[in-house]
């Protein structure tokens, strides 16, 4: 019975593990993600609003050495899409 019930609940934390339902803390993506990841994400959510003009979003993209659309964004979920 107690192995039954603990192979239900791993097979339930795998299941929810392969879905992206449940993953690392977030903590440990945040460690593995370079300062440069971080201050990208920033400044396309600021174009994205509307805070920034193009000419300036395309002049500190180039401070950042970045071409956007170039690259790939880190995921919070292990790089997994989602359905």
């Amino acid at each position: 019975m107690c192995l039954l019930f603990l192979a239900l609940l791993i097979g339930g934390a795998f299941f929810l593990a392969r879905r992206g339902k449940i993953g690392p803390p977030p903590w440990v993506n945040a460690a593995n993600r370079a300062p440069e990841f971080e201050a990208r994400k920033v400044l396309a959510e600021r174009f994205a609003r509307g805070d920034i003009s193009t000419d300036e979003f395309l002049e500190r993209a180039s401070v950042l050495n970045w071409t956007p659309g170039s690259d790939q964004w880190p995921t919070d979920d292990g790089g997994k899409k989602r359905r």
